[in-house]
């Protein structure tokens, strides 16, 4: 490669997740869809709870946080590819890439921290009911998630100043739909060794260190579960984790599946159309769990579109 092609770019190339000319209306109007009811959705969870005087104790605060971030992290993808589509344009600027790289990380890595933090609140109401509304104050409440964005704000920074250290090649394409973190350093010209090992070393820190405090938590539910004497104490106690369990579940099945996928499949093409199940079904699904395995949601839900209709 020549030396004058290795430079600061002014754009890329995204590939989105098919060439062929006639399968993109289909595609705009499937990721409309999908972004339209994950807004939706989530944006109800969100006013549901805080209209609801009955929804606001901790494990419904950190949900609407939930939500919130849904809707960024969907947002931060998805309507740059809808804009790509409609004007049939492939295009997106380096600022705008590294724009891109940085909101999703953020938002990816809060729904890490979100899940973690809302399986040690059903940590702390199932196996410390008597002294819940002690140790689960506003106080600490406000805490976990300010310290979540701040981690995850520090995190994505150092890979975003790592990133603009490396040279791309006049017209890289990239093999995705967005700018993403893991494809760039693949068609980056330059040495990739430091961003890589920061790569791992990042990856425990927002990935398997919260996995790993959601399985200590559900561990010690479950251990509690099993000293409990009453079958429908166990129930009932469990039945407030079924939410929880299902969306985080689906949150790193999918995860896993996306990189079981880049890790084996031939196809780069394949391995972004395998992400979608990731960036976009599981924050659109994520309502739909909530809403329909929780009563009070339900009927929070209810009584907010109860109050919609019957208003002039």
């Amino acid at each position: 490669m020549e030396p004058e092609n290795k430079t600061k770019v002014s754009e890329f190339i995204l590939l989105g997740l098919s060439e062929e000319r006639e399968h993109q209306p289909l595609l705009f109007g499937l990721f409309l869809f999908m972004y339209l009811v994950t807004v939706l959705g989530n944006l109800f969870i969100i006013l549901a709870i805080s209209s609801d005087p009955h929804l606001h104790n901790p494990m419904y605060f950190f949900l609407s946080n939930l939500s919130f971030v849904d809707i960024c992290f969907i947002t931060t993808t998805v309507p740059k590819m809808l804009v790509n589509i409609q004007t049939q344009r492939k295009d997106i600027s380096y600022i705008g890439c590294l724009t891109q790289v940085y909101f999703f990380m953020i938002f990816a890595g809060l729904d890490n921290f979100l899940l973690t933090v809302m399986a040690y609140d059903r940590f702390v109401a199932i196996c410390y009911p008597l002294n819940y509304t002690i140790i689960m104050n506003p106080r600490l409440c406000g805490l976990l998630v300010l310290m979540s964005w701040v981690i995850i704000f520090w995190v994505s920074l150092l890979y975003i100043l790592l990133l603009m250290q490396l040279n791309f090649c006049i017209g890289t394409k990239i093999p995705h739909f967005f700018c993403e973190l893991a494809q760039m350093i693949k068609v980056a010209c330059s040495d990739t060794l430091i961003i890589n090992i920061t790569m791992y070393v990042m990856t425990a820190l927002v990935s398997v260190f919260p996995l790993t405090g959601i399985l200590f938590s559900y561990s010690q539910i479950v251990s509690s579960l099993m000293r409990m004497s009453s079958a429908g104490g166990k129930y009932k106690a469990f039945s407030t984790c079924g939410s929880h369990l299902s969306v985080v579940s689906l949150f790193y099945g999918t995860a896993l599946g996306v990189y079981l996928s880049s890790a084996v499949a031939h196809s780069s093409q394949r391995s972004s159309i395998a992400s979608v199940m990731y960036t976009v079904v599981t924050p659109m699904l994520n309502p739909f769990i909530y809403s329909l395995r929780n009563k009070d949601v339900k009927g929070a839900l209810g009584r907010l579109f109860n109050r919609a209709a019957s208003c002039p």
